[in-house]
C-alpha cells in the first residue's frame, strides 16, 4: 500500500531578514513551538526559493518562519524572487505573511488591512518602522521587500515595524512581544492546525488582496 502525500509545510512569511530580526523571529519561534529558518537571514536573502523549500520540508516542525530581504533594493531583488516561488510551491501552504516597514523610499508597498504597533495593539492601519500606526485611507506598509505581496491572494498580511527593534519595544530581552503578536494573529485565524488553507493564487485583477477578518 502506497503512503499518503505528505502534507504541505505551514509557514509564515517574514520581510525582514537583518541579524536583529534573525535572533528575534528565532526566539518567537521557540516560544510558539515552531522552528525558524535561520539560513533565511541576511541583506540580501542568500538563499533562492527553491534552497528554501528543500530546508523548509527538513524542518522539524510547524509553523516554519522564513525571512526574506531585499536589503533595500527598490525593485524586485532577490528576495521577493524567493517569495514568489515559495508563495506558489504546492508543498507550502502558507499562513500568512508578516509585511515589515522600513525607510526604503520609491516603493509601491503593500496593503494591509491590520497591523500590531509597538505597544502590542492589534490596528486597523499601516504602522511606520517605529510602529507607529499611520493614520491613512490605503493603509499601505512600505518596505524594501513587500511590493510583491499585493500580486497574490494571500490569507493574511499583517504589517509590522523593525522586527526586534521599535524603540526598545520588541527588543530580545522583552521577549519580542510584538513580533510574537503578529505570529500568534496569524496562528490563530489561519485555523493551521485544524484545516488546511486555501492555496495562494495570483489575483485576479481589481480584486481585494487580503481576506482575512479578524473572528
Amino acid at each position: 500500500m502506497e503512503a499518503m502525500a505528505e502534507q504541505a509545510r505551514k509557514v509564515i512569511l517574514i520581510t525582514d531578514g537583518d541579524d536583529v530580526a534573525r535572533r528575534a523571529v528565532e526566539s518567537v519561534a521557540r516560544q510558539v513551538g515552531g522552528r525558524c529558518i535561520s539560513l533565511s537571514a541576511g541583506n540580501p536573502s542568500p538563499l533562492g526559493g527553491a534552497q528554501l523549500v528543500e530546508l523548509i520540508k527538513q524542518a522539524a516542525a510547524d509553523p516554519v518562519m522564513v525571512m526574506f530581504d531585499d536589503n533595500g533594493n527598490c525593485g524586485r531583488g532577490l528576495g521577493e524572487q524567493a517569495i514568489e516561488y515559495v508563495l506558489l510551491h504546492p508543498d507550502i501552504e502558507v499562513l500568512g505573511v508578516i509585511a515589515v516597514a522600513s525607510n526604503t523610499r520609491f516603493v509601491v508597498g503593500t496593503r494591509v488591512q491590520y497591523s500590531v504597533d509597538k505597544d502590542g495593539n492589534i490596528v486597523e492601519d499601516a504602522v511606520d518602522k517605529d510602529g507607529n500606526p499611520l493614520k491613512q485611507l490605503d493603509k499601505h506598509i512600505y518596505g524594501d521587500t513587500v511590493d510583491v505581496l499585493h500580486k497574490y491572494r494571500i490569507p493574511w498580511v499583517i504589517g509590522i515595524g523593525d522586527i526586534g527593534k521599535m524603540q526598545g519595544k520588541d527588543s530580545l530581552r522583552r521577549g519580542c512581544p510584538v513580533t510574537r503578536k503578529a505570529v500568534e494573529w496569524i496562528l490563530e485565524r489561519s485555523g493551521w492546525s485544524g484545516k488546511q488553507a486555501a492555496p495562494v493564487r495570483e489575483q485576479n485583477r481589481g480584486e481585494a488582496a487580503h481576506l482575512g477578518r479578524p473572528g
